[in-house]
């Protein structure tokens, strides 16, 4: 049977493909881990992975034992933890995935406020974008994914969060108010490829790649920030969630309300999600009750919640 250390060496090489990376990342040196792998394989009887590829790769075999692997990697967490539960010294480690428009506003709001309310806990933060998150819970990289829903892979719990209007920041109009219609004749700005935002705001908008309405130039930015001084100094509009669009008071008069021709809001449903299997569920389960607590929840009749696909 392999043993607990082999189990790690074989899922760090999985995710880095690299030796001397997964060495590194194990605190090992890279003939320890590369003898260790290969006894391994010894006692399965197989190859695990194809040392001709570069970068290097799983084989077939190698791809139906990683599953296995980080099941019982995760029964292996679940001893340690009885352990230093017992030990009075337990801190449970949550790695949670959130897309940066979410991010922006809700961890400057809560980070301290969870440090205080969950001194049991140790939580690890990574910005991701939202094909990135489910990536990183199918891989079991994180254990908690916070992005825009919904989501239809049935491995995954949905929780729903709040809903957030999203606006159209533009500085040229007055009126706190603009219609579909009239947006669609402006240059829109927009978030690079992979931020759902973008995606919302193309299907919203009904835009196209080859649009008359935009310019022969065109730029894409990777925050809200940047198309917003785009905005600011080209004129045009962007699309921002109402919550973004308070963490800048001094620009608050600039976001408008967008009306459909169904007379509805464009918004965002934020939700968390988590695999079926959750050891750390109780932890998870209390700061997604925080989050809940924290952003209201708008009239959802009056809201158009768009696909983040």
């Amino acid at each position: 049977m392999l043993s607990s250390q082999q189990i790690q060496y074989i899922l760090a090489l999985s995710e880095t493909q690299h030796f001397s990376r997964a060495a590194d990342s194990c605190f090992v040196t890279q003939p320890t881990l590369s003898m260790q792998i290969k006894k391994a394989e010894d006692l399965l009887g197989f190859s695990i992975f194809d040392r001709n590829r570069n970068p290097l790769e799983l084989t077939s075999a190698g791809k139906e034992l990683i599953p296995i692997l980080r099941e019982i990697s995760a029964d292996f967490q679940q001893i340690d933890k009885l352990k230093k539960q017992k030990e009075g010294n337990y801190l449970e480690e949550i790695k949670m995935g959130i897309i940066p428009t979410v991010s922006a506003y809700l961890i400057p709001v809560l980070y301290s406020k969870w440090q205080k309310e969950f001194p049991s806990i140790k939580l690890i933060i990574e910005e991701q974008k939202s094909e990135d998150i489910l990536e990183s819970l199918h891989q079991k990289k994180i254990d908690l994914g916070i992005m825009a829903g919904p989501i239809e892979e049935s491995i995954f719990k949905s929780f729903p969060l709040f809903a957030e209007e999203i606006k159209a920041y533009i500085p040229q109009i007055d009126t706190p108010e603009i219609s579909l219609e009239t947006l669609r004749n402006l240059q829109p700005w927009l978030l690079n490829k992979g931020n759902c935002l973008r995606t919302q705001m193309i299907h919203f908008c009904e835009l196209q790649n080859d649009s008359a309405k935009q310019n022969h130039w065109n730029y894409e930015g990777g925050n809200i920030e940047m198309m917003i001084r785009m905005v600011d100094i080209n004129d045009g509009y962007t699309l921002v969630p109402d919550f973004y669009a308070q963490i800048i008071p001094d620009k608050l008069e600039h976001f408008k309300t967008i009306i459909s021709e169904q007379n509805q809001k464009p918004a965002r449903s934020i939700i968390g999600i988590v695999p079926h299997k959750n050891s750390k569920w109780k932890s998870i389960e209390n700061l997604l009750r925080s989050i809940r607590l924290n952003f209201t929840e708008n009239n959802a009749k009056e809201l158009l919640i768009l696909d983040w696909k």
